[in-house]
């Protein structure tokens, strides 16, 4: 542990968490809206139709999804964007001459994505509660599933920037692997309205229990299956381990 650089680790977080709120129109506000407008047009459908939601109002089902939803997307897309970016202005070759280890630098680009998305989840949170009705709200299944979702998205983020070098890679990662997982893992309907034959996927889908679970935070009869606390812990460390090995082992990853 003597050799880990705590004070490197610590300067790239703040780095990169100042780098983000310096931006924060793009970053913060400009998400924000969109997901307001979500929202908005939904409930306003949800008038005039009768939407199935597990048994409580579809807007108290949605907004939980929502602001997973975001947290996963701007999981994703921050450290992919951030080495992508770094590597065509070459800061990122700095990173790797620097006298520091590559799981020093993984490590410091997770912790500051922990620190943003969960700022970004938490500002969802207080926005839309003004549409809700939530009655007793568990925070630390909360805070515990809002974690897990950002260390695998972020993991997943920070491995695609590191094998990319070009905005395509990453665009075409989000918009036909992260953008569809996050849209249809429970987001926006329950499975009770599924075919049995599509019910079966979803069991099977790690990223819906981690928006089932998060969900599961605002219902209070909601209980957490071990089983399935379990494989969602084990995929966790699993991508995380992964990213890791790729990150620390990498090849050609820079010009």
């Amino acid at each position: 542990m003597s050799n880990i650089s705590y004070f490197a680790i610590k300067t790239i977080l703040i780095y990169e968490v100042k780098d983000f709120f310096k931006e924060f129109q793009f970053n913060i506000i400009a998400p924000l809206i969109n997901t307001l407008l979500f929202v908005i047009i939904l409930s306003t459908i949800e008038n005039y139709y009768s939407i199935p939601s597990e048994g409580s109002s579809y807007i108290n089902f949605l907004v939980p999804g929502i602001i997973m939803m975001v947290v996963m997307q701007t999981s994703f897309n921050h450290l992919s964007e951030i080495i992508i970016n770094m590597k065509q202005i070459g800061s990122f070759n700095d990173y790797l001459m620097s006298p520091i280890s590559r799981i020093e630098i993984f490590c410091s680009f997770i912790l500051s994505s922990l620190v943003v998305c969960f700022f970004i989840g938490m500002i969802n949170l207080i926005v839309l509660s003004m549409f809700t009705n939530f009655q007793d709200i568990n925070y630390f299944r909360l805070f515990y599933y809002l974690i897990l979702s950002i260390i695998v998205f972020s993991s997943i983020g920070a491995v695609t920037g590191f094998l990319s070098f070009t905005w395509d890679v990453q665009s075409t990662v989000s918009n036909f692997i992260i953008v569809p997982i996050t849209f249809l893992s429970g987001t926006f309907f329950s499975i009770d309205t599924l075919n049995y034959k599509w019910k079966i996927i979803f069991e099977y889908n790690p990223f819906y229990h981690l928006v089932s679970g998060f969900r599961g935070a605002f219902i209070s009869n909601n209980l957490l299956n071990t089983n399935t606390h379990i494989y969602i812990i084990v995929m966790t460390i699993l991508i995380l381990l992964i990213s890791l090995f790729i990150f620390n082992k990498g090849y050609k990853v820079i010009y």
